[in-house]
């Protein structure tokens, strides 16, 4: 990976995280890093080439995004897209203005014939279909600068082949955008000469050299769910320290129905991992009590992880002879960065996860997490590759604050036994439907909400129980899936005659973005 990653510095643009996957999917690693990154930052990561992604701002206003203008002569090939373009034109002497007409959505691209002789277009057509988004347009190019591209109303690209510069003004990253991936390509291979050596095989390698060499002769503990990203990064950290690696598996009172001592079979049984069960769930009800603030359930759920792995850590070390326990491995994924710090830039934070957001200031144990630069598609692939049984990988995500941001208010032992059952329900028949390893995930939500009903020609006064269900491919974004009705009318029937205290089912169709997968 040496010389050969991808480094994209984030100005805070909506399709920042695309960028960083389509590179992937060639084979390249890549990092986001924020706008404000300085030039030795970026050279940490050792990158073959440098990206500006897009953003919202426009960059002649004082509030635009404080990069550092020295990133454009760090003797790196650079690729600007859209804002990234206009960050170029502006700090390189060229003029950036208001577009007299904007342009959002597609729009037909012309290279010119300097364009077309360049490496970025190689082996693309004269014209083809962009994808844009920008009010802003390159008025006046800076010296050296060359127009390669654009479109009826606007610069569409640029470049200065003696600085190793080129930039466009539309989103080759989103699929609206023909043969994007070829440009990015040819601005991988053909310009940075990046080698397309990330593959699982050498991930694993390479993570479990640096683990093996982190560590040393210390002792860690894996905060386990039972989930595939704790699981992988379990079965990773074993394989660099052995059964100095013990997993702990914490009932905090908010996990499926019967899912402490099934999950606890499960690992032991199927990974062969040192496993120790914690049940502290009334632990944690106790501190959830009378709160209702989604960020408050967060923070309090992570800190009291965190508590208990250190109570864990002094037991585990009490108990085995050779030293103390230092490190806690968590299966933390990029998703979980992205939305709980702000990593990119100017973005804001969408909420605190558990393990990022939600950690105290203070702990004793120092971290480990092996897949925060994946995402959750790619941590399955990797766990394909360590030999993982398909039953775990194939495992639809679950919260680590569990059913804490899936009843929203109060989080009751009544309540968290109302949703037990319900969400005990739609698993069994999303499964029974053969729609499980379909959908990225599928659960109920109790909601603060009691309306009236009539069973058995009795009023009732009940909760009501949401059924959410979503295609994504790494949890970035969510289409809401389309479930056949006959299923949901099965679910809906089960749940309000076997559940006493629901009497309504309803059925959320709202995608991502605009709103989340999870409700809290």
């Amino acid at each position: 990976m040496e010389n050969s990653s991808i480094v994209i510095l984030d100005f805070g643009g909506q399709y920042t995280q695309l960028i960083a996957r389509r590179i992937r999917e060639q084979r390249v690693f890549s990092v986001v890093l924020p706008c404000t990154a300085t030039p030795a930052e970026i050279r940490a990561h050792r990158p073959a080439g440098l990206i500006l992604s897009g953003g919202p701002s426009s960059v002649y206003e004082p509030e635009a995004p404080a990069a550092d203008p020295a990133l454009l002569a760090m003797d790196l090939p650079i690729l600007g897209i859209c804002y990234g373009l206009q960050f170029i034109v502006h700090h390189l002497g060229g003029k950036v203005r208001p577009a007299p007409r904007r342009e959002y959505g597609r729009a037909e691209v012309a290279v010119t014939a300097e364009g077309a002789g360049g490496p970025l277009f190689a082996g693309m057509p004269s014209t083809f279909t962009a994808w844009m988004s920008h009010g802003d347009e390159a008025l006046e190019l800076p010296p050296g600068f060359q127009r390669i591209a654009g479109t009826p109303q606007a610069v569409a690209a640029i470049s200065d082949p003696s600085r190793a510069i080129w930039a466009v003004q539309f989103h080759p990253e989103v699929r609206h955008t023909d043969l994007g991936s070829q440009l990015l390509g040819n601005f991988l291979f053909s310009i940075c000469r990046a080698r397309p050596d990330w593959t699982p095989e050498h991930f694993i390698q390479t993570t479990v050299s640096r683990i093996a060499a982190q560590v040393g002769d210390g002792r860690a503990i894996c905060a386990l769910s039972g989930g595939v990203d704790s699981s992988v990064a379990a079965v990773l950290v074993a394989r660099a320290i052995g059964d100095r690696l013990t997993c702990v598996f914490v009932n905090n009172g908010v996990l499926r129905k019967n899912e402490f001592l099934q999950v606890q079979r499960n690992l032991r049984d199927r990974l062969g991992l040192r496993l120790a069960g914690v049940d502290a769930g009334r632990r944690f009800l106790t501190r959830l009590g009378g709160v209702v603030d989604p960020e408050a359930k967060r923070k309090i759920i992570g800190n009291e992880f965190i508590a208990v792995f250190e109570e864990e850590a002094r037991r585990i070390a009490a108990e085995s002879p050779g030293g103390g326990v230092d490190w806690l491995v968590q299966g933390t994924l990029y998703p979980d960065v992205i939305e709980s710090t702000s990593v990119k830039g100017p973005s804001q934070t969408i909420k605190s996860h558990h393990n990022v957001g939600g950690l105290p200031e203070k702990m004793n144990l120092k971290l480990i997490e092996p897949l925060r630069d994946l995402f959750k598609d790619e941590v399955r692939r990797i766990g394909r590759d360590l030999g993982m049984p398909e039953e775990i990988l194939e495992r639809q995500p679950f919260p680590g604050p569990g059913l804490a941001v899936r009843i929203l208010g109060e989080v009751t032992q009544e309540r968290v036994t109302l949703l037990q059952e319900a969400d005990e329900i739609v698993v069994q028949e999303v499964k029974a439907a053969g729609l499980y390893r379909k959908i990225w995930q599928s659960f109920a939500v109790l909601l603060p909400v009691k309306s009236v009903g009539v069973m058995g020609d009795q009023r009732t006064y009940a909760y009501t129980c949401a059924i959410r269900a979503v295609h994504s491919d790494d949890g970035m974004t969510a289409d809401w899936a389309d479930l056949p009705g006959p299923l949901l009318r099965k679910i809906s029937s089960r749940i309000v005659n076997e559940i006493h205290g629901i009497n309504r089912v309803v059925y959320d169709i709202t995608s991502k973005p605009p709103g989340t997968i999870e409700w809290e």
